[in-house]
Formats: structure tokens, C-alpha cells, sequence
């Protein structure tokens, strides 16, 4: 059944995965494009534009999307369930012992080791979604561009927001697809 399927597929992402959204997007792909077909991948990147684009955490952004695709509205409210769920108990439990927690020294090392997976899996979800990019210069360029702008803001300490480079590659594209559509019509009406 399609709804215990989206609820356990999430709970597990959920469950396994440490450092937030963007280290989930990998795991999110490999269920449900590779493992599941539950979606394309053309479908996921965009579900991964749309989710950072909206408000609310991107990793719950797509379980609900998906399971809205999947399984209308009670499959996008499972597959949210089996994505926060996880970590609610698990911070819960953290909570009601953490002075012992800070105490042990093997905890604050497991997590020294957690926070560098959690590194890897974010660079391998932007190397996946690099280079299954479209071959175009344009989204190239903008990445480049939005990739040099964000490198420069944190080596100089300068106060600008990462929406605001979204928003400033969303109105460079939109304005060279409104050049291009109206270079089109000029050239069909000749």
C-alpha cells in the first residue's frame, strides 16, 4: 500500500540521516527517483527548486510534495510524518538526558565524525545535481555566478541573503527567456 510505503520511506530517511535538509536531498533521490520510481529525476530537481524556494524546511518540502504525487493529500501528510517524526523522538530523548549527554567524551566525538558525513553528503548531493544540470550555458552560468557571489560574501563578511541570489538568478533567467521569446516573435512575423 502506497501510503505505509511513503510513510516508512521518509521515516527511514529521516531516521539515517544527520545534518538537515540538504544533506537529505541525496537520500531523498536515491528512494524515490532510483530505488522507487516513485518520480524522474527531472522531477526531483525541480521539487528541490520549488522546496528551497518556499518556506519550511527543504528535506520536508519534498517528502510532502512527493507524497502528494503519490498519494494526494494523506500521502503528502505521511510521507511529512515519516520525515519529522524521526528526529522529533530522537531530540525528545536527547533532551530528557542531555547534561548526561555533554558529559560523555565518545558523544562529542561521534559527533566531530557526524558533522564531516554530514559535509560529504551535501557536496555529493550538489556534485549529483551538477551534473545532471542541463548542458546549457545559461544554468552553467548562473550557478557559477550565484557559486562565486556566495564564496565572496562569506570570505568578505558582507551581509547579503542566499534569497536574494535566488531571486536575482530567477529574474536573469527569466528576463533572458522573455529577450529570447520576443526575438522569436520578431523573427516568426517577418
Amino acid at each position: 500500500m502506497i501510503y505505509f510505503e511513503l510513510l516508512l520511506e521518509f521515516a527511514k530517511i529521516g531516521l539515517f540521516t544527520f545534518g538537515g535538509g540538504y544533506a537529505m536531498i541525496a537520500m531523498i533521490e536515491h528512494a524515490v527517483v532510483e530505488k522507487k520510481q516513485w518520480i524522474t529525476h527531472d522531477d526531483m530537481m525541480n521539487i528541490t527548486v520549488i522546496a528551497e524556494s518556499t518556506p519550511g524546511p527543504i528535506a520536508i518540502n519534498c517528502a510532502t510534495f512527493v507524497g502528494y504525487r503519490r498519494g494526494g493529500l494523506l500521502g503528502a501528510l505521511l510521507a511529512t510524518l515519516g520525515m519529522i517524526l524521526p528526529s522529533f523522538v530522537i531530540i525528545y530523548l536527547i533532551s530528557l538526558y542531555f547534561d548526561r549527554f555533554l558529559t560523555l567524551v565518545w558523544f562529542a566525538n561521534a559527533f566531530k565524525g557526524i558533522k564531516l558525513a554530514v559535509g560529504v553528503l551535501i557536496l555529493d548531493a550538489a556534485v549529483t545535481m551538477i551534473k545532471k544540470m542541463q548542458k546549457k550555458p545559461l544554468p552553467r552560468l548562473l550557478m557559477l555566478g550565484a557559486c562565486c557571489l556566495m564564496l565572496c560574501v562569506n570570505a568578505f563578511s558582507l551581509r547579503l541573503s542566499s534569497v536574494a541570489v535566488m531571486l536575482l538568478g530567477g529574474l536573469v533567467s527569466l528576463s533572458v527567456f522573455l529577450i529570447q521569446g520576443s526575438g522569436a516573435q520578431k523573427g516568426g512575423t517577418k
